[in-house]
C-alpha cells in the first residue's frame, strides 16, 4: 500500500512556481497535467479551499492555463473569501473517461493585479465583465499524476515539487 501526505499547513510556504515556469521544469509532467484537466476542451477541476475552521471546501471549477499561468476566475463566494484569507488550495482534475489517472495540483494563488492581464485573459476565456470575479493565479507547490495501466492495480505516482 503506498500513501503520499503532502504538508500544506500554514508554516512559511515553500517556493511556488508559474505554470509556465513548472512546465519548464517538468515539461512531460506537466503536459500530462494539462492534458488531464483539458481532456474534455476546457478544463475542468475541483478546487479545494482551506474554511475558516480549518476545514476544506471542494467545489468545481473551470480553470485556466494560459499566459504563462494557471488561473481561476472566482465569483463572490465563501471559496473566494478562502482564498482571499487563506491562499491554499488544492486542484484534482475531473475523473478521466478513458483511464483511471488522475491529476493534482497544490500551492497558494496570488491575486491577478495587473489589469491588463485580467483584462485578457477575461476576453480571451468569456468571462463577463457584468460578473463580480476575482482573478487568481494558482502557483504551484506540487503536481502528481498517478497512473494505472489497469484498474486493480496499484498506481505509480509521478511527482514533481518545487524545489
Amino acid at each position: 500500500m503506498f500513501s503520499i501526505v503532502v504538508d500544506m499547513s500554514t508554516n512559511p510556504a515553500p517556493l511556488a512556481l508559474t505554470w509556465a515556469q513548472f512546465a519548464i521544469a517538468s515539461p512531460e509532467l506537466a503536459a500530462e497535467v494539462k492534458s488531464l484537466f483539458e481532456q474534455y476542451g476546457q478544463a475542468f477541476g475541483y478546487l479545494a479551499t482551506v474554511r475558516l475552521d480549518g476545514g476544506p471546501r471542494v467545489h468545481p471549477v473551470s480553470p485556466v492555463i494560459a499566459d504563462g499561468g494557471l488561473f481561476c476566475f472566482v465569483t463572490a463566494s465563501p471559496k473566494r473569501r478562502d482564498l482571499e484569507r487563506d491562499g491554499r488550495y488544492a486542484l484534482h482534475a475531473y475523473p478521466a473517461e478513458s483511464s483511471d489517472d488522475e491529476a493534482y495540483l497544490a500551492g497558494r494563488v496570488r491575486p491577478v493585479t495587473d489589469v491588463a492581464r485580467q483584462a485578457r485573459l477575461a476576453k480571451n476565456h468569456r468571462a463577463s465583465t457584468d460578473v463580480n470575479w476575482r482573478l487568481f493565479e494558482l502557483e504551484i507547490e506540487v503536481a502528481m499524476v498517478p497512473h494505472r495501466d489497469r484498474p486493480q492495480e496499484p498506481a505509480a505516482y509521478r511527482i514533481w515539487r518545487a524545489a
